[in-house]
């Protein structure tokens, strides 16, 4: 017999017999112990909902999208099912774990022989193992056979694979984001924007296999991109509202602190073990409990102070309106490397007598596109203003109870020895990338007198292709420079990361966004068109110190390819575009 819920957000939600008993397995119960937003209630009492009732709200959404879009029924009942166990993987207070284990690597458990930090990945591997009791197994082998392949199927789904069934779990627009805004505007009680569920739902549809906004150049297009945006707007004020708020934030740190400092006091096998625990057996309290139990004086007294609200007051901030374009890009290239984030905080934290916290926006989307071909930042100045707006979230906090005098230049420099040390070990992308333009603009500008012509690339897929071609041609000195993944579906070679580290050079001033309107099969579309900055040229500059081959197989590769790259000139005076001042 079904079984009715009533929830805060959607109302009724309806479980049949095999979600029925999946609810009440110990897996699914344990969430009801793990916060969905962690430390959030320190700030907002009401936000102390529980990761179970945001994941029987996922699962209800689910569904409700998958009978929209027209799936089969079975279709249905397995997308429902991941959105249910999308979060049977999260650790107790899950993001102060993953950001311990993202800065030790020799603290991450070893999941079938691959290290993991990332709920994800235990989520997909319990759901696997599909450790639920007798009575859920023989319900699922009576309705859909076999229960491994029935539950291999769902953890694929979980991951975002399998499309479209993946996307309404793990794409752009999902079931797992409507939620987790409409429920934590619910409870924290904020408003985060406009979340139209039967609107977002109008806008979606599913051609040649994937989940894209729907319409084709009339009202029912601008209808699915309104709601788009309106999602995005809701997902930047969340970030703003919640997760950056100053006190969650210094909490957050004290938590990271303190275990970090409990684990790293047990041996390290010891501390694997627990770490997998943290994920599939712990609560929230039994988190708390083993800092207690294992951590030094200095653990436990942040521990009081976390259970009691008590946060270190903000000493001092910068974010983007403060730091200069040239930090701005350090910091966001060490906040995506867990291993140099800690050397960098740690380091700083020392020095000033604080806690140190470097974040970055997240949530970036990626992949959503049209019925009519186009990705929806290309189509929507606004959902590419937002996408900027995200990406520009990048900060660093001080968090004592002192006054420390931070000196902007200490931070400079402590970035800029950290960052020499680790290309002398590995190459990263974004600086390829970086290396890209400034080859570019090294190649192709001019100076007349005052005046200098600037090269704008003008096609963003052309930066993909070369890219891409360049990973295929197997140049020796360039092999590791453009580590980038690319998938083809979209008629061209797309790789997630290099547009979001596109969009982190102009978020940090080194490369410049420019909108221009183009004429195709009768309708004007618009692309965004790319310029190094005068900051870029001078960071480039520096970068490429470390880069002396690369750099020089590049411009050759370039050279090669010259005819073919589709730029425009600006004319700019050349003093102004050096930065320089009269």
């Amino acid at each position: 017999m079904p079984v009715i819920i009533r929830d805060p957000v959607h109302g009724a939600i309806c479980l049949d017999e095999l979600e029925k008993e999946i609810v009440l397995s110990r897996p699914l119960q344990r969430l009801k112990g793990i916060r969905q937003l962690g430390l959030v209630d320190s700030v907002y009492p009401g936000a102390a909902h529980s990761r179970l009732e945001h994941s029987l709200g996922c699962m209800h959404m689910a569904g409700r999208m998958a009978e929209h879009l027209g799936l089969p029924a079975e279709d249905v009942k397995k997308v429902r099912l991941a959105g249910l166990l999308h979060d049977l993987g999260h650790s107790a207070l899950s993001h102060a774990v993953e950001g311990v284990l993202s800065r030790n690597p020799d603290l991450q458990p070893v999941i079938e022989g691959r290290s993991v930090f990332r709920h994800e990945q235990f989520t997909r591997s319990i759901i696997m193992e599909h450790p639920f009791p007798e009575e859920a197994l023989e319900i699922a082998e009576r309705l859909y056979g076999e229960p491994g392949q029935l539950f291999f199927e769902v953890a694929e789904i979980a991951s975002g694979l399998r499309p479209p069934l993946g996307q309404i779990i793990m794409g752009d627009i999902d079931a797992d984001r409507i939620d987790f805004l409409l429920r934590d505007s619910h409870h924290a009680g904020v408003s985060l924007g406009l979340v139209d569920t039967d609107q977002i739902l109008q806008a979606l549809t599913v051609k040649e296999g994937r989940i894209v906004l729907a319409g084709q150049g009339d009202y029912s297009a601008e209808m699915s991109q309104t709601a788009a945006e309106s999602m995005l707007i809701a997902r930047a004020h969340h970030y703003n509202a919640l997760v950056y708020h100053p006190r969650v934030q210094s909490l957050r740190a004290m938590l990271l602190s303190a275990l970090e400092r409990a684990l790293q006091g047990l041996p390290v096998n010891e501390a694997r073990s627990s770490i997998i625990l943290f994920f599939r057996e712990y609560t929230d309290p039994d988190l708390l409990d083993f800092i207690r139990k294992n951590g030094d004086g200095a653990c436990r007294s942040f521990l009081d102070s976390i259970i009691f609200g008590r946060a270190l007051p903000l000493a001092a901030r910068f974010d983007h309106r403060s730091l200069p374009p040239d930090i701005r890009m350090a910091l966001s290239t060490i906040s995506r490397h867990g291993r140099m984030k800690k050397l960098f905080e740690d380091s700083l934290g020392r020095k000033y007598g604080a806690l140190v916290d470097v974040t970055a926006g997240s949530g970036v989307p990626r992949t959503m596109r049209t019925e009519a071909r186009a990705f929806l930042y290309d189509d929507s100045p606004l959902a590419a203003g937002l996408v900027r707006s995200l990406t520009r979230q990048i900060a660093i906090s001080f968090f004592s109870d002192g006054r420390p005098e931070i000196s902007l230049l200490e931070i400079r420099e402590q970035a800029e020895r950290l960052l020499t040390f680790i290309r002398s070990e590995s190459s990263l992308p974004i600086d390829g990338l970086l290396l890209l333009f400034f080859t570019l603009h090294r190649m192709l500008s001019e100076s007349f007198g005052e005046k200098v012509l600037v090269p704008r690339i003008r096609n963003i897929t052309w930066l993909y292709r070369t890219v891409a071609r360049i990973r295929e041609l197997g140049l020796s000195e360039l092999s590791n420079l453009f580590d980038y993944s690319f998938q083809g579906h979209y008629g061209f070679p797309y790789s997630e990361r290099l547009f979001e580290d596109i969009q982190i050079l102009v978020a940090s001033g080194m490369i410049y966004q420019d909108l221009r309107h183009y004429e195709r099969e009768g309708q004007w579309l618009l692309r965004y068109e790319y310029m190094l900055t005068a900051e870029g040229i001078k960071y480039a500059d520096s970068v490429s110190n470390s880069y002396k081959r690369e750099s020089e197989a590049l411009a050759r590769h370039l050279r090669q390819e010259k005819h073919s790259i589709p730029y425009d000139v600006v004319s700019l005076n050349l003093r102004s575009y050096s930065g320089k001042r009269d």
